[in-house]
């Protein structure tokens, strides 16, 4: 049984308690507020095309390990190491079977998208990942800073100085340089 340790009592805790418990609708109201997060950091690292399949491998996987979870406090933290490790797991699996090159990447996703998008997408991945996951949960997932600073767990001063600092370096990566 998961203890809950801290003075936090929310409504968050209390859906990670009853989804620990194997409450699958409160697993699913967990999903609802951070497919959104898991995508981001799953599109950070891997194609497109498959970050939305490994999002449900992402949830799958933590609804089973679930209940190890120490603390409810822990939950967006351990829930974007899911999303990390899954993105390693990945590329090791990849290194078996034959890569698609980009201009397939292209064709093939459910998503037509245009060329531009895909190069920003290449020149975000360039960047350090502290910059990477929260300009893609900015830019492609739409999220708010005080909705990174959330679900991330950072303060909301560092989104600001990592989507200021990531910014500048995506300007500086798309050749532009100038900066204000």
């Amino acid at each position: 049984m998961m203890m809950l340790v801290g003075v936090r009592t929310s409504d968050e805790d209390s859906l990670i308690a009853a989804a620990a418990e194997g409450d699958r609708t409160a697993f699913g109201e967990l999903y609802v507020r951070y497919a959104r997060m898991v995508h981001g950091i799953l599109l950070s690292r891997v194609p497109a095309g498959d970050a939305e399949d490994l999002v449900q491998d992402v949830f799958l996987s933590a609804m089973r390990q679930l209940r190890g979870l120490r603390t409810a406090a822990a939950f967006r933290g351990w829930l974007g190491a899911i999303a990390r490790n899954r993105a390693m797991d990945y590329f090791r699996a990849a290194r078996q079977t034959v890569p698609l090159d980009e201009k397939q990447e292209r064709d093939c996703g459910p998503h037509e998208t245009n060329q531009d998008a895909f190069l920003v997408l290449g020149m975000i991945r360039e960047l350090p990942e502290a910059y990477r996951e929260t300009l893609i949960l900015r830019l492609v997932e739409g999220m708010t800073g005080p909705e990174i600073a959330k679900v991330t767990g950072l303060t909301a001063d560092s989104v600001r100085v990592n989507l200021c600092r990531g910014m500048k370096m995506l300007r500086e990566l798309a050749g532009g340089g100038q900066t204000r």
